[in-house]
């Protein structure tokens, strides 16, 4: 059974991950990313990481993609782009550049760490207590443990929405600029021009 749901996943975040690659509309590749989102929480479940499944739902899935697409919407989506195109030049160069630099780490991760370095075997969430879901270590080390830089973490979030809102705020009693008054009710004399036949 774990076998054909990695399977069935897997073949999920590939076709979402070539959709959002090669889709034209911006909008597409949101909700292909999307899938391949909830694939990869499924895949995470598949390997008893509880905890990853649901921030990958409620964080990535939940927060990131509806940031994104709220940003398309705010920009517009009706406009054409050429793709031959480069705002900037010689970024897919860059990109090449930094795709191989990537690929190449991953390898020699790999390589170095072996089998190890994919089932996770020197990995330290198991010291806690064995026997225990992920989500059940990870919250009784925050609340008892780890219970003070929580709360700091908490009240800092909580000044940092507090704030926010503040800056939002328009005051209600916001009244237009006045308008500069005119040279005339300053008691200046008004400009007048003289025309060579001695006219005003």
């Amino acid at each position: 059974m774990e076998t054909a749901v990695f399977a069935v996943c897997a073949v999920i975040v590939i076709l979402g991950g070539l959709g959002v690659i090669f889709s034209r509309n911006p909008v597409h590749s949101a909700l292909s990313l999307v899938a391949t989102l909830f694939a990869i929480a499924v895949l995470f479940l598949n390997l008893g990481a509880q905890l990853l499944a649901a921030v990958q739902v409620i964080v990535y899935t939940g927060a990131i993609v509806v940031l994104i697409l709220f940003v398309m919407m705010l920009l517009g989506v009706d406009t054409d782009e050429d793709l031959d195109v480069e705002p900037l030049v010689g970024q897919r160069a860059f990109a090449a550049i930094i795709a191989l630099g990537v690929v190449g780490a991953v390898l020699a991760v790999l390589i170095v760490g072996g089998h190890d370095a994919v089932t996770g075997a020197r990995s330290v969430t198991a010291a806690v207590a064995d026997g225990y879901e992920n989500v059940y270590q990870l919250g009784r080390q925050l609340f008892t443990t780890y219970v003070f830089a929580l709360e700091v973490t908490a009240g800092l979030l909580t000044i940092a929405v507090v704030g926010a809102v503040v800056l939002s705020h328009r005051p209600k009693d916001l009244q237009p600029l006045p308008e500069p008054e005119s040279m005339t009710e300053q008691g200046d004399e008004p400009l007048t021009v003289t025309t060579e036949e001695g006219g005003h």
